[in-house]
């Protein structure tokens, strides 16, 4: 004899169920699968972060080194496929990180806030709720929330700013040295920098403090060596990010001693090479 399970009367389910997705497409349907997607893009785009801000001090080494940099990056994969292609499939790849990171992040905290919306309530009526423990949340948690789109605004305005080059005059296409000064010699650009990777870096604290516990390797004995981690991860962005926009400001990166004309990329190539 068989018995059919029924849902108890009253009951509604927290999520819906929706249509499943054939493999490995329905592991992001899960929040563990979520975690591990938050997670796993959130160290790649990590590691952009770390190799861009590393990328950014030949700015130190003047102009023409900065536009061998930059020039570099437009050539990878020398002649084997056309110029900047791979560069582009970099872009799409973080883009991509980016949207998932996103996506995974919104949702989970949706998936959160329905769950614990439908245990607060008990026979129709809203349980008693505490105030919230702010000793256990960190300051880095709790403005996640705020950091997230702090971030994504900077992102878009950085882009055009330095890359697209619609904010202000005098941008000049493949010449990103004279564009860094051009920008960040400005003092209120230069603040939107420095309180932009302010935030960048607390978002950076609490994810990388946070993505082992989303992978699963979560034990008190490792969690000194995990926020030491995050800590020192977190301090080489800030210094290293923060020295363009204030020593550009205070004028220890100029073009006082600059030998080839804003935008004169020929003469640029040919300063680098003599060098």
């Amino acid at each position: 004899m068989t018995t059919t399970a029924t849902k108890p009367s009253g009951s509604t389910p927290i999520f819906q169920q929706k249509r499943q997705m054939p493999f490995p497409l329905n592991i992001y349907q899960s929040a563990i699968g979520r975690k591990w997607v938050m997670a796993l893009t959130g160290i790649g785009l990590l590691g952009f972060v770390l190799v861009h801000m590393i990328g950014n001090l030949h700015i130190y080494e003047g102009p023409a080194k900065m536009h061998e940099y930059a020039e570099s990056l437009r050539t990878l994969g020398g002649g084997l496929v056309p110029k900047t292609f791979v560069l582009w499939l970099f872009r799409l790849g973080l883009i991509g990180m980016f949207i998932l990171h996103i996506h995974s992040a919104y949702t989970l905290k949706e998936r959160s806030r329905k769950a614990s919306d439908k245990a607060d309530f008990v026979g129709g009526n809203k349980k008693y709720e505490s105030k919230r423990d702010y000793v256990a949340a960190n300051y880095a948690s709790r403005t996640m929330r705020w950091t997230g789109p702090i971030i994504l605004l900077y992102l878009i305005f950085h882009l055009a700013d330095l890359t697209w080059g619609f904010v202000g005059d005098g941008w000049e296409a493949g010449d990103p040295y004279h564009n860094v000064v051009n920008s960040l010699s400005n003092w209120f650009i230069a603040i939107i920098y420095i309180v932009a990777n302010i935030a960048l870096v607390i978002h950076i604290f609490h994810g990388t403090w946070s993505l082992f516990q989303s992978l699963g390797i979560n034990n008190p004995k490792y969690n000194k060596l995990r926020r030491n981690l995050a800590t020192a991860f977190a301090g080489i962005v800030l210094v290293g990010n923060l020295t363009f926009p204030i020593l550009t400001t205070i004028g220890f990166i100029n073009e006082d001693n600059r030998v080839c004309p804003p935008g004169d990329l020929e003469c640029l190539v040919t300063q680098a090479e003599a060098h």
